[in-house]
C-alpha cells in the first residue's frame, strides 16, 4: 500500500449487514436479500479530504464459523477495524468478544477501532439497546454509532470520514487543520472481489 492507502475492514458475525454497509459507501443499491460473503471481498474508493487524496480499501469478511480461522489473514495491514453487530440479533452482540479478541491479538492497538450497531431501521425488533452498544464501546474506548445500511446511507459515509480523521490525526499523515467546514468529496473507483452465497443480510 502507498502512504495514502488505508485498509478498512469490517468484521462481525454473519448476517450483520457488513456487505450492505460497504455498498452504501460506494453508492451501490441496498440488497434486501444480500448474500453472505464467502471468505472476503473488497471495494476501493478514493476520498479527498481538504485537497488530499486517500485511497480506501473496504474489506468485507465472512462471519460464518467455518471461515473464522481465516480472519487473521485478512486483518493484515488494516488501519481501521469496524466491528459490526445486528441490533435485532442478540447473539451477534454477544459474539463481539471473539471478533475484538481476534483483532487485538493480531493488530494490537495500532488501528483505529469502531463499533457499529447495524439495522437501526428495524428498531421495533431490537434485541440490543443503544445503551448496551454505547457501554461496550466505552469499555473498549472506541468510536460507536448505530447505523442503517438501508435508510442512513449518507450518514455511514460521514462516519467513515470521522474515522479517517481520527486515523490522520493519530498518525500525522496529513496537515489537516481544524476548521468549521470540512471539504470532503468522494469518487468511486471500486473493485469488487469475492464470491457470495445465499443468506439474508441487511
Amino acid at each position: 500500500m502507498s502512504e495514502n492507502s488505508i485498509k478498512i475492514i469490517l468484521i462481525g458475525s454473519s448476517g450483520t449487514g457488513k456487505t450492505n454497509i460497504i455498498k452504501a459507501l460506494v453508492d451501490k443499491p441496498f440488497d434486501e436479500s444480500s448474500n453472505s460473503t464467502l471468505t472476503s471481498s473488497f471495494i476501493s474508493k478514493k476520498v479527498n479530504i481538504n485537497n488530499r487524496d486517500y485511497h480506501l480499501e473496504f474489506w468485507d469478511t465472512a462471519g460464518q464459523e467455518i471461515y473464522r480461522s481465516l480472519i487473521k489473514l485478512f486483518l493484515v495491514d488494516s488501519k481501521i477495524v469496524i466491528f459490526v453487530y445486528d441490533i435485532t440479533q442478540k447473539s451477534t452482540f454477544e459474539e463481539l468478544d471473539f471478533w475484538i479478541k481476534t483483532a487485538k491479538d493480531n493488530l494490537g492497538d495500532t488501528p483505529i477501532y469502531a463499533l457499529f450497531g447495524n439495522k437501526k431501521d428495524l428498531y421495533v425488533n431490537e434485541q440490543v439497546e443503544e445503551e448496551e452498544g454505547l457501554k461496550k464501546a466505552e469499555e473498549l474506548g472506541v468510536y460507536f454509532k448505530l447505523t442503517s445500511a438501508k435508510t442512513e446511507r449518507a450518514n455511514i459515509s460521514n462516519y467513515i470520514v470521522e474515522l479517517m480523521e481520527q486515523y490522520i490525526k493519530k498518525y500525522g499523515k496529513s496537515n489537516i487543520e481544524e476548521q468549521s467546514h470540512r471539504e470532503v468529496s468522494f469518487s468511486l473507483q471500486y473493485k469488487d472481489k469475492g464470491r457470495k452465497k445465499a443468506s439474508c443480510c441487511k
